[in-house]
């Protein structure tokens, strides 16, 4: 009986040493290429991850993106993506407050009211550009997740994307990505 919880925590032990390695590897026979599970810090001077988003930034306030700041994109990056929705929207998919993509590599932050630092793609009003929180009131606190995708490649893709269309043309290209949360409440 102890041999064969022996033989069964070495076999645990060896699947859990052996499981990062096999993540990482590609498929070299059939072309496919596997996402890299890289991580990039995002923050913000405006908000604390986890915190609430200053009304400023808001629906309820003067509307504009807030700061958003990265330390820089790994080798191979060709360009970067933005994407920031609201999972908690009392509606079957996120909604949408920002799509934005064609950011240079060489870019590390986006300023307040960021606007032509890249290619606007469209928010869940179906307008281009950013477009604050103002969930209903009353719903509790919403979470708004900002997250950046570090792509291998310029896919030069043209104006007015919705989510959906980029995350579709991003599929295989996503080299490392992060995120940083927010929350913010009408009440």
């Amino acid at each position: 009986m102890i041999e064969k919880k022996l033989e069964i925590g070495l076999a645990v032990g060896m699947v859990l040493l052996l499981a990062p390695m096999v993540g990482s590897c590609t498929d070299q026979g059939s072309g496919a290429k596997e996402e890299k599970a890289v991580a990039i810090t995002v923050t913000s001077t405006a908000f604390e991850a986890g915190k609430p988003i200053p009304k400023r930034y808001t629906g309820e306030g003067e509307n504009v993106s807030p700061p958003l700041a990265w330390p820089g994109a790994p080798a191979g990056t060709k360009e970067l993506a933005l994407i920031c929705d609201d999972p908690d929207a009392p509606r079957p998919q996120p909604f949408v407050h920002w799509v934005l993509y064609g950011i240079p590599p060489t870019v590390t932050s986006l300023q307040e009211a960021a606007t032509g630092a890249a290619t606007d793609g469209l928010n869940g009003r179906g307008q281009p550009g950013y477009t604050g929180p103002m969930p209903p009131p009353g719903s509790g606190p919403h979470h708004y997740h900002f997250k950046i995708y570090a792509l291998d490649a310029a896919l030069g893709l043209k104006p007015g994307l919705t989510k959906t269309e980029l995350l579709k043309s991003m599929e295989g290209h996503i080299l490392a990505q992060g995120e940083l949360i927010g929350t913010y409440e009408r009440k």
